[in-house]
């Protein structure tokens, strides 16, 4: 399998911005996010100075800042949108270089090395076209480009549809729960309120300052929720740091954590969000940046509280409360002043079975998905290191 220079089989392509009438859509860097596009309405007047390349159907281009994977291949749809200089914009050469072929190897972990060791910049690092120039691909004869990006092209179809599963599963429980109890905001049932403080057992902050410092932390012992572990309705397994288990049993104890218990997340984006801590984690330990609601098992359930936490009708509810320009937040005191419906508890444990069957689907959802990717990942390796022939491949 033969190497080329980028630019010698997909050379430069898109033409600057010339004065226009009336609107055009404009695509940043930002507005593209996996196979999501957003758009702004530009006038030639009105365009940020960035917004200054059209491009046409069948270009191809990718985002030049460092430890950035996004590329997009312009169909008939997109056909004569401007996007940003943050791209650099490229046309394969008929007959020598696959459309789908390129794409995939401009989302690959090879190109992406060698475009991060090329890009340069203090204050935002890219890459230039100087360093555009020296990037390599390798191209297959063009039957097993096709064949290739066949292959590639439907392990990222089943990706995106398993995904979609996993986000519908996410909007029928939201559905439901609407549908059950209505939104908190207008509480229309009108049933009883409580303060959340009454509706927990226990209801703190994780530790502060020197109770929990950079020292504290190791490879294994107990396990710290920090902000990036809670996601909506969702306990996010990245990330994970430990505090070794002298210090925890001396100082940080009192901050435990166990299954079921709720945490929420007092900043970042959105403002509040929640999950409950998953069984597997049998103790865990939570920042200060991170509240713990222990539910009174007897007033209410954790599944109905958490989902409850991250609607918009808990958010306008919080609203008032929440501080802060940069890094919105909302303290922990704050939260407990909230008052929100208690629907009867037969019909928080009916809604609570809803979600173990679904959160179990879900699951297995997820282990399709990453099974997907794993599968992507390698035949895509095979694929750029020339592994992958017409004769080898199949669909």
């Amino acid at each position: 399998m033969k190497k080329f220079k980028l630019t010698d089989i997909a050379p430069y392509s898109g033409k600057r911005v010339q004065p226009f009438d009336g609107v055009k859509r404009y695509m940043s860097t930002g507005d593209l996010k996996g196979d999501n596009l957003s758009f702004e309405d530009v006038t030639y007047v009105t365009k940020p100075s960035r917004a200054d390349i059209f491009v046409s159907e069948g270009d191809i281009l990718f985002a030049k800042m460092t430890n950035t994977n996004k590329a997009l291949q312009i169909d008939r749809e997109l056909d004569g949108i401007i996007v940003s200089t943050g791209f650099s914009v490229h046309r394969p050469l008929g007959n020598e270089l696959f459309g789908d072929y390129f794409l995939h190897f401009l989302k690959h972990n090879s190109f992406q090395r060698q475009k991060n060791k090329l890009c340069t910049g203090a204050i935002q690092s890219a890459i230039t076209n100087s360093g555009i120039e020296k990037i390599f691909i390798p191209v297959p004869n063009y039957n097993d480009q096709l064949h290739i990006a066949n292959l590639l092209s439907k392990a990222e179809s089943l990706i995106a549809q398993r995904k979609e599963s996993i986000r519908l599963l996410d909007e029928f429980l939201k559905s439901t729960f609407l549908e059950m109890f209505g939104d908190p905001a207008s509480n229309k049932r009108e049933w009883e309120t409580l303060t959340i403080r009454d509706l927990s057992l226990r209801f703190s902050d994780g530790p502060f300052g020197s109770n929990l410092k950079t020292e504290h932390y190791s490879d294994s012992g107990i396990q710290v929720i920090r902000l990036q572990n809670i996601g909506i309705n969702e306990f996010v397994e990245k990330d994970i740091t430990y505090v070794n288990t002298n210090h925890y049993e001396n100082v940080l104890k009192k901050y435990s954590c166990y299954p079921n218990d709720v945490v929420i997340a007092t900043m970042g984006e959105p403002n509040i969000r929640a999950c409950i801590v998953p069984k597997h984690v049998n103790v865990a330990v939570n920042k200060a940046d991170c509240v713990l609601f222990r539910v009174n098992p007897k007033l209410s359930n954790p599944y109905y509280i958490s989902h409850l936490l991250n609607l918009e009708g808990f958010l306008f509810l919080a609203t008032s409360f929440i501080h802060g320009q940069t890094r919105a937040r909302i303290s922990s005191g704050q939260i407990a002043k909230i008052s929100i419906p208690v629907p009867p508890f037969e019909l928080q444990t009916q809604f609570a079975q809803i979600v173990e069957k679904t959160e179990a689907l879900k699951t297995q959802y997820q282990q399709s998905l990453q099974e997907l990717e794993n599968l992507y990942g390698s035949l895509s390796q095979r694929a750029f290191k020339g592994e992958l022939t017409n004769k080898s491949l199949t669909v």
